[in-house]
């Protein structure tokens, strides 16, 4: 499926936004987080949003499709800082190469910026946009919250764990594809419909992160498979796998956690997948997967539009979900 039509204009528009010169503390970590590169799936998803309905969705939707992919890319600046990744997409961070402070106020200019890229939406739509966006990036920021809330809460359910990843990934999928759709001219409930397709594609696109990092192939994953399990993550398949498990198994899967010495981490990741596989949690996250999935395509196909068109979006979420990376 080619989708180059759609990038292009993307990557070219974002090469030459200007975000400012001076000081060039402040700039620069911009540009330079902002030439990382990524495969800009929220930018894409606006654009085949707005290409649904109409025939000017690069004038219509490219700069607003920029402003999601500069406020998702500020808030990977801000989770750099909190998680202490030393890395992003294999270059060093902007808090590692600069400092804390300078990566938290360029991912402030960042923000900024990310709502002036929408100033030139239609007058009429404006108000509404400007509403969903805020409120999605409040979610963004509550789904952070609670991932950070996780880590030293000794109870997580399951419910709790899928309302995280909904609100700290899912959520702006939802909304980068429901802006471009009603910036092409969708109907209010066919935006609604795109939006939960977005949603949907994002919890579907994370339950299968947290897969691959169990039984992914680690020369095409891109990390290091197990690393969940090494850092004792609260993912789909360890809560799963705590809820199931006999006496016997959560004996193992406790003794385990908290071992987190770089010497022991080949023989826990063995240890835990073990219990995993004898609680069918493969399978069972598979399940959930194709459960989102399904849904996904629902919405999909209750939108009214060409289904030529459609099925752009339909390949696009077929992409994600094959994907090795």
């Amino acid at each position: 499926m080619d989708l180059s039509r759609f990038l292009t204009p993307i990557t070219r528009a974002l090469a030459a936004e200007q975000y400012g010169t001076e000081p060039p503390e402040l700039y620069e970590p911009i540009r330079y987080s902002m030439s990382m590169g990524g495969k800009r799936i929220r930018p894409l998803l606006t654009l085949l949003g707005a290409h649904l309905y109409s025939d000017h969705w690069e004038q219509q939707a490219l700069k607003p499709a920029l402003a999601v992919e500069v406020f998702h890319n500020f808030t990977l600046l801000h989770d750099d800082i909190m998680d202490q990744a030393p890395l992003r997409r294999g270059q060093p961070t902007v808090h590692v190469k600069w400092n804390p402070n300078v990566a938290i106020l360029s991912g402030d200019v960042m923000l900024v910026r990310a709502y002036e890229l929408l100033f030139d939406i239609e007058p009429s739509l404006l108000r509404e946009v400007l509403q969903r966006f805020s409120q999605t990036a409040a979610e963004v920021c509550e789904g952070q919250q609670l991932d950070m809330n996780f880590e030293t809460r000794a109870q997580v359910s399951i419910a709790q764990y899928l309302d995280m990843i909904r609100l700290k990934t899912a959520v702006l999928l939802g909304f980068a594809l429901e802006l471009g759709a009603r910036l092409g001219g969708a109907s209010a409930a066919d935006a609604d419909h795109l939006r939960r397709f977005g949603v949907d594609i994002g919890l579907a696109f994370q339950l299968r992160d947290d897969l691959l990092d169990v039984y992914g192939d680690a020369a095409t994953f891109g990390k290091r498979v197990g690393g969940d399990i090494v850092s004792d993550k609260k993912t789909y398949l360890l809560l799963t796998a705590l809820e199931s498990a006999n006496e016997a198994q959560e004996a193992t899967l406790r003794q385990w956690m908290g071992q987190n010495a770089p010497e022991t981490a080949e023989a826990k990741v063995a240890a835990v997948t073990a219990v995993y596989d004898e609680l069918s949690i493969r399978p069972r996250t598979e399940a959930l997967i194709n459960y989102y999935f399904q849904d996904a395509l629902a919405h999909l196909d209750a939108v009214q539009a060409p289904a030529d068109r459609k099925a752009l979006l339909r390949g696009l979420a077929l992409q994600l979900m094959e994907r090795e990376n």
